[in-house]
C-alpha cells in the first residue's frame, strides 16, 4: 500500500501554507484582537479566491470537487497559524452539508463564494463565527434547519479562545426551515478537521519554543544546550509525529464509513488533542516566566488547542467508540486499516 500524498495534494497545501504563514503572524492576530473585528477581510478574500473554500465543493457549483483528504494539510496548516477565519469549518464540514441537501436554498454557491455558514451542532454547546454568518444550520431534534442570520438572536458567550467567538442562538424552528432529517457525517468531520488543526497548533507551539531556546540564554550559553529544555521540546515533537499519521489514516479511511473508520477518526482525535496539549504545555515551560504572560504569541496556540480539544466530542466520547471497535470486532495485525476490517 502506497500510504503519501500525491504531488497535488503536496502542492495545494505548501501554497496554502505559504499564504497563511505570511498574513497570519502574531503581529496579525494582535491587530485583529485590537480592531473587535471577527475576521481580517483581506485575508479571507485571499482565501476564497485561491480555492481553498471551495475545495469540497462539487464542480456545478464552482468548487474544486476534491475530498476530506485534500483538505487534511490545510486544515492542519490553519492551527499552525491559529487562523481567526472559518476556512477549515466552512470548506470541510458547512460546504459538503450543504450539497448533500436537495434544496440548499441558494446558499452553496453563496458559500463558495465566500459568505459564511455557521454550524450550530449538538456536539458542541455554542456556534462559532455566528455573527459572521450570512446564514446559519442549526439543529432541532436532530434535524436540520437552515436559518438566515436576521431570523435568529445571538448571546456572545465567554470564550477561553479569543478568536474562538461563540453565541447562544435563540430562533424558531418551522417547516420552511427545516432542509433535512439527519447530520449525516457532520460531526464526523469536524472532530477530525478539529484534530488536522490540532497537529498544526502542537507542531508551531513546538517550534516557538525550540527558536526561544536558540536565543534565550542562561548562565552564559543557550538554554537549548540543556538537557531537560532538549527533552522537552523532543517528547512533544515525538508526540506530535506519532499522532499526525494517525489523523491523516482517518482521512484516508474516512469515506469507507462504519465502526472501524469512526475508532480511527475517534483515536486520531484524542491523539492530536494530547499531542497538542503537551506541546503547548511543554512550549510554556520552555519560555519559563515569559511564557505565563500574554506578550508572548504562544497563548494564541496555547487557547485554540484547548478550545479544539473539547470541540466535536470530548476524550471520554471518542474513547468509548474506540473501546466499542475493540470490543466488536476483530484486531491484530492484519486488522490495521478500516478496509481490511469491512
Amino acid at each position: 500500500m502506497h500510504f503519501a500524498f500525491s504531488e497535488d495534494q503536496l502542492a495545494i497545501t505548501e501554497a496554502a501554507r505559504d499564504m497563511l504563514v505570511d498574513t497570519c503572524e502574531g503581529a496579525d492576530l494582535r491587530k485583529l484582537l485590537d480592531s473587535g473585528e471577527a475576521m481580517d477581510a483581506a485575508r479571507w478574500q485571499t482565501i476564497t479566491e485561491m480555492g481553498l473554500v471551495a475545495m469540497l465543493a462539487p464542480e456545478e457549483a464552482g468548487g474544486l470537487g476534491l475530498g476530506l483528504v485534500d483538505l487534511i494539510g490545510i486544515a492542519e496548516a490553519a492551527g499552525y497559524v491559529a487562523l481567526p477565519e472559518p476556512l477549515v469549518e466552512q470548506a470541510g464540514i458547512a460546504i459538503p452539508l450543504l450539497a448533500s441537501l436537495a434544496d440548499n436554498r441558494g446558499w452553496l454557491e453563496r458559500a463558495v463564494g465566500g459568505e459564511i455558514v455557521a454550524i450550530g451542532h449538538p456536539a458542541n454547546p455554542f456556534v462559532a463565527n455566528a455573527d459572521s454568518a450570512g446564514a446559519l444550520l442549526l439543529d432541532h431534534d436532530g434535524q436540520v434547519h437552515l436559518v438566515e442570520r436576521e431570523a435568529v438572536t445571538l448571546t456572545r458567550q465567554e470564550s477561553f479562545d479569543p478568536f474562538r467567538r461563540l453565541f447562544r442562538v435563540d430562533w424558531t424552528p418551522s417547516a420552511a426551515t427545516l432542509v433535512t432529517d439527519s447530520w449525516g457525517d457532520t460531526a464526523e468531520r469536524g472532530a477530525l478537521l478539529a484534530a488536522a488543526q490540532l497537529i498544526g497548533l502542537g507542531q508551531r507551539a513546538i517550534n516557538m519554543a525550540v527558536d526561544y531556546a536558540k536565543d534565550r540564554t542562561q548562565f552564559g550559553k543557550p538554554i537549548g544546550t540543556y538537557q531537560a529544555v532538549k527533552h522537552l521540546c523532543a517528547s512533544a515533537q515525538v508526540k506530535v509525529e506519532f499522532a499526525r499519521p494517525v489523523v491523516h489514516a482517518a482521512a484516508a479511511e474516512f469515506a469507507t464509513g462504519g465502526l472501524p473508520a469512526q475508532a480511527r477518526l475517534a483515536h486520531a482525535k484524542i491523539a492530536a488533542g494530547e499531542a497538542a496539549d503537551l506541546a503547548t504545555r511543554s512550549a510554556v515551560q520552555v519560555h519559563g516566566a515569559m511564557g505565563m504572560t500574554w506578550e508572548i504569541d504562544l497563548h494564541f496556540h496555547l487557547k485554540r488547542a484547548h478550545a479544539l480539544n473539547y470541540a466535536w466530542g470530548t476524550n471520554g466520547r471518542h474513547m468509548e467508540t474506540v473501546i466499542e471497535r475493540i470490543r466488536t470486532l476483530p484486531t491484530g495485525a492484519d486488522m490495521t486499516f478500516a478496509a481490511e476490517v469491512a
